[in-house]
Parts: structure tokens; C-alpha cells; sequence
């Protein structure tokens, strides 16, 4: 049987060292997936040939780590066997700090320091990430946003489309991973009231605050119909998973007011949703 009659479903991890790969293979265990780490490229076709891959959800981790591990050849498997490919990113700051804080080093810095092996690994795999079907940056991400974002992405039934909503500050920069992406700077702003700068999005006060702006309840009304339109499209056009960003300055405020009324929307249309604040304060 050739590799293209398999009906295997092939999800592939890969990304930079420190990026939490390894956080995420560990979340595809818990949702049924057979995983394998840190997989030789070479040994794959001979895995998934066997008989009794047929049907199974598999995801592999390959990384620079990897025994003969080649962009090229990463690609060339991810091509001939219909395979997903995962790649998790992060901030160069970020993954120092990382690597600092827990005394690894990093597998492609050997006696240099850890930001050579950081920009190796950048230009190394900079092909793999171009190719990639889902990029998740997690910058500012805890593990449990993380894994909500994983169960969104890869938790659910087949077939059905699950949304994240993410909530994010411009100053932080934009989400890698969104596909769609809201402005909501337009609206009224409580960092400017000293009673309600201390509080988030998330308490009453400040979403009373925000709805008082005349230009509040249109903008939400229009959005909520542009997406009751695109929604069933997506799904029909055979996507699984969608992430809406929702962004204001420092992501604390608007941005997650926002992004909580519209999740409470999808809830209430029964539909697959999960909620990630990037950029509020724990």
C-alpha cells in the first residue's frame, strides 16, 4: 500500500527549542493521540506503513534535536504523507530567559551562548516554519493557556470547528496564530479612570464602563453577524480551528471585555469555544 492510500491523521510537532513542544506533544497524549518524541525523519514511512497505524491519530515530535534531523526532509515527509504540521515559536527574549531560569543549555549553542544557538536554530528551521499549517507562539502564554489553546486546536470531535478567542495588547505585539484579527482601541477606555485601571475586562464595572460608548453596541452587533455568516464557511470549507484576536493598547481592559462577550455569544450558539487573555494580568 502506497503512503498516499493511508489513512493515517499525521500530525507533525516541530518548532524552536524551549518553545514548549514538549508541553504540547503532552496535551495531544491526553486527547487520544499516539505520540512519539523526538522520532527519526528516516523511520517514519516504515511506522506508518504498518497495518495497524491505519485510522490512528499520531503525533510525532521532530526537532534540531533529532537524529539526522533536515528542514528538507521534514518537509518532503510532511508532503508525501498529507501530514499537519505544527510549529511552535517564541520570542527570542523570551527563550533566553527560559533557558536561563532552568540551566539548560541550548542543543545548538554547545560552548557558545545560548542567543548563537537561539539564531541558528531561527535560520535553521525558518523553512519548516513557512511551511508550517499552524504556528503558536507561546510568548505569553502559562502552560494552561497553552493546553487550552492544544484542546481548541486538536481536542475536539472531527469535523467540527472550535474557536479561540484570544484577547491581546498591541504593545506586546500581534498574536502569530490569529486568523482574524479585531482592533477595539475605537472604544471608550477605562485606563483613564483611576477607579478602574487597577481592574480588568473581566469585572463589572469596567464592561459598564465600556458599553457606555455610543459606538460599543453597533460594533458588537455587526460583529456578531459578520461571524454567524464566515463561521458555518469555514467549517464547510474543512477547518477545524480558528483564532479571533481581539487587541487594545495593553490588552487588559477592552480587548478582554470584548473577547469575553463574544465567547459567551458562541457558548450560547453551542458551538466549540475557548478563551485565552494573552496579555491580562494574572
Amino acid at each position: 500500500m502506497s503512503a498516499s492510500q493511508h489513512p493515517e491523521k499525521l500530525l507533525i510537532v516541530t518548532g524552536l527549542s524551549g518553545a514548549g513542544m514538549s508541553s504540547a506533544l503532552k496535551s495531544l497524549e491526553d486527547f487520544g493521540y499516539e505520540v512519539l518524541d523526538n522520532f527519526p525523519i528516516p523511520l517514519l514511512d516504515p511506522l506508518l506503513d504498518q497495518e495497524e497505524t491505519e485510522g490512528r491519530r499520531i503525533a510525532v515530535g521532530i526537532d534540531s534535536r533529532t537524529r539526522g534531523f533536515s528542514p528538507v526532509a521534514l518537509i518532503d515527509t510532511v508532503d508525501r504523507r498529507g501530514a499537519e504540521l505544527l510549529f511552535m515559536t517564541c520570542d527570542d527574549a523570551v527563550l533566553q530567559k527560559r533557558f536561563t531560569e532552568t540551566r539548560r543549555k541550548h542543543p545548538m549553542a554547545k560552548d557558545k551562548p545560548v542567543k548563537d544557538g537561539i539564531r541558528l536554530e531561527h535560520t535553521l528551521l525558518e523553512p519548516v516554519q513557512a511551511r508550517a499549517h499552524l504556528v503558536i507562539d507561546t510568548s505569553g502564554l502559562s502552560i494552561h493557556d497553552l493546553r487550552r489553546m492544544m484542546e481548541g486546536y486538536y481536542g475536539s470531535p472531527e469535523g467540527r470547528l472550535t474557536t479561540t478567542i484570544m484577547s491581546f495588547g498591541y504593545r506586546n505585539g500581534l498574536p502569530r496564530e490569529a486568523d482574524i484579527v479585531m482592533d477595539v482601541r475605537f472604544l471608550r477606555n477605562p485606563h483613564w479612570d483611576p477607579k478602574l485601571k487597577p481592574l480588568t475586562g473581566k469585572q463589572k464595572k469596567v464592561g459598564a464602563y465600556i458599553e457606555e460608548d455610543e459606538n460599543f453596541a453597533p460594533f458588537i452587533e455587526n460583529l456578531k453577524k459578520t461571524l454567524a455568516v464566515a463561521l458555518p464557511r469555514y467549517a464547510h470549507e474543512g477547518k477545524t480551528y480558528l483564532t479571533i484576536a481581539i487587541g487594545c493598547t495593553g490588552g487588559k481592559h477592552r480587548s478582554v471585555y470584548v473577547a469575553e462577550r463574544l465567547a459567551e455569544w458562541l457558548e450560547h450558539r453551542k458551538l466549540p469555544v475557548h478563551i485565552v487573555h494573552r496579555d491580562m494580568p494574572a
